[in-house]
This record gives structure tokens, sequence and C-alpha cells, in this order.
């Protein structure tokens, strides 16, 4: 199974890893220095949830935490909430 978002489709990136070292100018140094670069992943947070689809049918899916929080899934209800008897 690939590191994929079954919704959005996030999937690992590749970007540089800079390595620096020194004191910056404006606390005083000469000014930071590249010492490194290599080649590293950004890999998404994806969450196995239980997501309610459409036709109300439950499901378990891998989905990055921004579809979570944005609402692009409907995570299935547990428990029924606490109500108050009626007077």
């Amino acid at each position: 199974m690939a590191r994929e978002c079954e919704v959005c489709g996030k999937k690992t990136q590749v970007g540089n890893a800079v390595e620096t070292r020194g004191k910056a100018k404006y606390l005083g140094g000469v000014g930071t220095k590249v010492t490194g670069i290599t080649r590293r992943q950004f890999k998404p947070n994806l969450q196995t949830v239980r997501v309610m689809t459409s036709n109300g049918t439950h499901k378990k899916m891998r989905v990055c935490a921004q579809c979570i929080r944005s609402g692009a899934v409907r995570k299935t209800v547990r428990h029924q909430p606490f109500k108050l008897p009626a007077k």
C-alpha cells in the first residue's frame, strides 16, 4: 500500500535538507554558511480512520490529517453523545 491519502492524493515529496552553521549577522556574527545539502523526503501525516461513505456504510481509509480537519471525510460515530432525558 502506497503512502498516499485516499481522498486528496497527497503523497511523499522530495526536497533538500540544508545544514547551516555560524552566527547570523544581526546577532553579531559573520553570517551563516551552508555546510551541506542532502536529499530528504517530506511524508504526509496519514491516519487510518473509519469513515462513513456516502451510501451509509463504514470503511477504513488512510487519510491525511488535513482532510480530517477540513471535513473532507466524516468519521463514524462510535458512541452516541449523552442526552438529557426529556421532561
